[in-house]
């Protein structure tokens, strides 16, 4: 047996042995028949008593309270939390002993999961309770549920609230805190919303390559792979807004793809490699149609989920009631710098960021300076939601040209909370204006700027087919998720989100 087990696994191991020896199967392969849950029983027990004298329900033990000839219990399922009340008479009939061993031997543990049969009874205490007739193990936990502990120094920690625990090891935490899976059934159903209202305005639901030979559609740095058969390079895609424009050309007027992108940066509390992004373009629009719909979508999405646009985040009370407040991108940094840079060229741009202590490496074209100036000084500073419009075009090399102000493009980001949520443009369909654009991309590859954009040349020859006037829009469902479900990081919305190599303190050997 393994040196690295604890005393507690170690126990656990040995009841495991007895339990088969008893000739039970702790983890039966035969079907344990559900006809009720902890939620529905709690709900409608009092009204509806006579449904519930034949009840079977399944689910994890989270407390026991050993009485001598009886316990009380708790069993947890995906609703919510049972009362369970077991005795000995009941359920050890006659000579047959073995439940009797399993229970009051105590080979059945906190953390296993059990079935059981029984009629719901009120105790005197009021607690609406299951009596037990019959209880079946249905798999035994090798290892115990996390407490609160004490380190070396005396330090107590509990790892049910210790973010490093509860990340790396989500099926405990979604055990310990059932709360958590409320943020992740509220992004199943923000979603579900957005699904709807884009099925419900005609768009189609399409899916687009995730391996792509041409990382294009954003400025990131890509995740680069090997095709062996073909001996080519691949690349985990950064956006999938190329494809999606593709199949604009191909005659849709309308598409949108949930799709996980992936990006090889940093890590931090908004930003995980591998992330889910909702695109849609629509056909015959621009984006001031754009904005139009995105302020709609996300007030329908926030009545959805709570009945009201009124969304508290943090200590703050965000609303989703349209319209949103619209920003020129040059309003917004003069506002918050007091520095007007319309006309100003790079060398002026990076006068202007010393002048801010803005960090900018030499790199860096007219719009990465832009970019850091805004993101340093103003992104910060709108918290309720706002579209900050008409970017300069060093910025935007996929996005139409402004009908009317020259320099810029129709851009638009939503900001909300002080983070970006959505990007959307007037998209470029000029395909020699698009050819232009890229080769600007690459004379920044040139000069060491790794996020700059790839030339897809395959996309350029689709644009020279002809694509009609588009608006699309990228919206972030981490960061939308986050913001729904008042949580500060993205890890919180994340399943199993990325984390670094575990280091085991027995034996020091990293595990991935």
């Amino acid at each position: 047996m393994s040196s690295n087990l604890s005393e507690q696994e170690i126990l656990r191991r040995q009841k495991l042995v007895e339990i088969r020896a008893l000739g039970i199967n702790p983890y039966p392969a035969d079907e344990f028949k559900v006809n009720a849950n902890a939620l529905d029983i709690k709900d409608n027990y009092d009204r509806d008593k006579l449904n519930y004298k034949d009840i079977s329900i399944a689910g994890r033990l989270m407390s026991i309270r050993d009485m001598g000839k009886a316990c009380f219990a708790v069993i947890q399922d995906v609703t919510g939390r049972l009362q369970i009340y077991v005795r000995k008479d009941d359920i050890c009939p006659g000579e047959d002993k073995t439940l009797y061993d399993l229970l009051w031997k105590k080979l059945i543990d906190i953390g296993d999961i059990i079935g059981v049969q029984g009629y719901v009874f009120t105790t005197k205490t009021g607690e609406i309770s299951l009596h037990v007739t019959s209880l079946k193990i249905l798999s035994k936990s090798l290892k115990p549920l996390p407490i609160v502990k004490t380190d070396d120094s005396g330090n107590s920690f509990d790892e049910v609230s210790d973010p490093e625990f509860r990340f790396r090891q989500r099926y405990v935490d979604l055990i310990i805190n059932p709360q958590v899976r409320d943020t992740f059934k509220k992004r199943t159903q923000i979603m579900n919303s957005i699904r709807t209202t884009l099925n419900d305005a005609g768009l189609l639901e399409v899916e687009t390559p995730i391996l792509q030979s041409i990382p294009g559609g954003a400025a990131a740095r890509p995740f680069i792979t090997h095709h062996n058969a073909l001996n080519i390079p691949l690349y985990l895609r950064i956006a999938n807004e190329l494809y999606l424009k593709r199949l604009i050309v191909g005659g849709f007027e309308g598409v949108y793809e949930f799709a996980k992108d992936f990006r090889n940066e940093g890590m931090d509390r908004t930003h995980n490699p591998e992330f889910t992004v909702l695109e849609f373009y629509v056909a015959y629009k621009d984006y001031n149609w754009m904005m139009n719909f995105t302020e709609r979508l996300l007030e329908k999405v926030a009545t959805d989920l709570y009945g009201s646009t009124l969304i508290t985040v943090g200590d703050k009370q965000i609303d989703f009631k349209a319209p949103f407040k619209r920003v020129t991108m040059f309003e917004a940094i003069q506002e918050h710098t007091g520095i007007d840079i319309s006309k100003m060229n790079e060398e002026q741009l990076r006068e202007a960021c010393k002048k801010l202590n803005i960090h900018v490496e030499a790199s860096m074209g007219k719009g990465k300076l832009i970019d850091e100036i805004f993101g340093a000084k103003c992104e910060g500073s709108y918290i309720q939601p706002t579209f900050i419009i008409d970017y300069p075009e060093e910025m935007s090399p996929l996005t139409k040209k402004h009908r009317t102000v020259e320099g810029l493009v129709e851009r638009f980001e939503l900001m909300i909370n002080g983070k970006e949520i959505a990007n959307a443009y007037s998209e470029l369909n000029d395909p020699i204006d698009q050819r232009e654009r890229f080769e600007e991309q690459l004379k920044l590859q040139e000069r060491g700027d790794d996020e700059a954009m790839f030339i897809d040349h395959d996309f350029l020859r689709a644009l020279e087919y002809g694509m009609p006037p588009t608006a699309g829009i990228g919206i972030g469902i981490d960061r939308l998720t986050m913001l729904l479900t008042n949580n500060s990081t993205i890890q919180e919305v994340l399943f199993f989100p990325q984390m670094r190599p575990e280091v085991k303190p027995e034996t020091q050997e990293v595990q991935a």
